[in-house]
């Protein structure tokens, strides 16, 4: 049924739900991927040297000895150094262990995908697994070739040379269906991202020059590499294993080829090929070596010219990879430390000791390549992705000004009109007309509250009782008369003095 995962690296899509196992069950799974990627590496190399030792000539072939003899190479399919009575072997074929780490990934793959495992961290028990069977095998192999054998190895170098060969090739087994790509990528800005891409393409465009110019040498010296094929002896047994013997070492001529392009050359014992330095001597008579030049020429610094054009390359793949030119650079710096720390592994696994002989050791300079790879992308590369790709808008200073002069206008009044003095003289004057209100406002309220006192006063005055009330009342009888006798006679209170009766004036009150 068709579902919604969501992953603790916080990715959610659309997938099958995964089946559940029980405990036993995942147990069988992992123990049978362990298992089953030990013994059929071991059986491709056994199986390869039955089909060598059976078609060379003077040879003898049996089970038990073919079984036997698949012991060392299958450490050396784990780039585990051998040592023996002459010296050691530390120059190991790079394709060896280029098939046993693609058997791993397989292995690696198929029980992620069988157990349903879609967390990072249910990758542990896929990894911890296989490279703990290979570095169990390898120790115990090691071991029980003894000190005294014709071929040895160090029990300890066996463990942890094939726990981490296994181990690496497990992990990009379950790396993209556990997510743990997701949870690298996350962890760095879309710039990172295209410059640890763009530092992977260099990688193998560089590599892919080195394989161009092998091969270019392989076809101008091919009598030398036919004739080298014919001191072998001719049988096809022997050709055979001189032809696995080629195949075997070819990736590490690549690498070779590549530190040659790139500048930094190689050694092979006292001899020294490089494009800008060259040191001759003998070499051992295996047809590959028929590439490298017999002596220096004016045309081979020539080759110089392909690592300048990858990194011009990686600066065009990345112009556009921000839209500013330090960005875009720094993208470039990204691609070129990538690029310079694969060349410096691959170099490191690609020489090693040939057996304390004429030809020992096989030196790939890996310091000097890995500078040189660095200086190859970063330098082209930043310049090109400076100058092509986009940049930012500049400001034209004059547009900036006429803003300034519109933003101005805009204000209500100038520095020098404006004037705090007039603006608190009207503030003032505000004041002092709500003050007047507020006080007319009171007088008002205060007069009519006078006004409402006396009212009161006035009703009191006249519910009070009057004990003389007969004689106030003859009084205010003639009282009333006389005021309507003076109303008639219009001598009334506003009437002047002078006009007064005198009769009235001697009349008692």
């Amino acid at each position: 049924m068709s579902v919604q995962q969501t992953t603790s690296h916080g990715v959610v899509a659309d997938s099958v739900r995964p089946p559940e196992f029980s405990r036993a069950e995942r147990v069988r799974v992992l123990t049978m991927t362990a298992v089953g990627s030990v013994v059929i590496g071991y059986a491709g190399v056994a199986a390869l040297l039955a089909l060598v030792s059976s078609t060379a000539a003077h040879a003898s072939f049996s089970t038990t000895g073919v079984l036997t003899a698949a012991a060392p190479g299958w450490l050396v399919a784990h780039h585990v150094p051998l040592r023996f009575d002459g010296g050691q072997l530390g120059l190991l074929p790079l394709l060896p262990t280029v098939l046993v780490m693609l058997l791993v990934y397989r292995a690696a793959a198929g029980a992620a995908d069988r157990l349903g495992l879609f967390e990072p961290l249910q990758a542990r028990s896929v990894v911890f697994g296989i490279a703990g069977a290979h570095a169990v095998v390898g120790s115990v192999i090691a071991f029980l070739m003894g000190d005294e054998g014709p071929v040895r190895a160090t029990p300890a170098v066996a463990f942890f040379g094939c726990a981490v060969v296994s181990g690496v090739a497990a992990v990009a087994g379950v790396a993209q269906r556990c997510g743990l790509v997701e949870v690298v990528f996350e962890r760095v800005d879309s710039v990172a991202r295209r410059g640890l891409r763009a530092g992977a393409s260099a990688l193998f465009a560089l590599a892919a020059a080195g394989a161009l110019v092998l091969a270019l040498g392989l076809v101008l010296s091919w009598p030398t590499t036919a004739s080298l094929f014919d001191q072998s002896g001719g049988t096809i047994g022997t050709g055979l294993g001189i032809w696995l013997l080629c195949l075997a070492y070819l990736p590490n001529a690549v690498v070779g080829a590549l530190s040659y392009v790139v500048g930094a050359g190689f050694s092979i014992g006292p001899v020294v090929v490089g494009p800008l330095e060259f040191v001759g001597g003998p070499v051992p008579a295996v047809p590959l070596l028929a590439a490298l030049p017999e002596e220096q020429a004016g045309y081979l610094p020539l080759v110089l010219v392909l690592p300048g054009v990858v990194g011009v390359l990686v600066g065009l793949s990345l112009r556009d990879a921000a839209g500013t030119p330090r960005s875009r650079v720094r993208a470039v710096l990204v691609a070129a430390v990538t690029a310079g720390v694969g060349t410096l592994v691959l170099a490191a696994v690609s020489g090693g000791a040939l057996g304390g002989g004429a030809f020992d050791p096989v030196t790939v300079p890996a310091g000097l390549l890995a500078v040189l790879t660095f200086a190859w992308v970063a330098v082209p590369g930043g310049v090109v992705a400076w100058f092509a790709g986009p940049r930012p808008p500049r400001v034209v200073a004059p547009v900036v000004d006429e803003v300034a002069a519109d933003v101005a206008d805009d204000e209500p009044a100038d520095d020098e009109d404006y004037d705090e003095d007039d603006e608190e003289v009207e503030y003032d004057e505000e004041e002092g007309e709500l003050e007047e209100e507020f006080e007319e406002e009171e007088d008002d309220d205060e007069f009519d509250h006078d006004l409402d006192e006396y009212d009161d006063l006035e009703e009191e005055f006249e519910d009070e009782p009057d004990d003389d009330s007969d004689e106030r009342s003859e009084e205010d009888g003639s009282d009333e008369e006389g005021e309507a006798d003076r109303d008639d006679d219009g001598d009334g209170p506003d009437d002047e003095p002078g006009d007064a009766d005198p009769d009235l004036a001697d009349k008692p009150r």
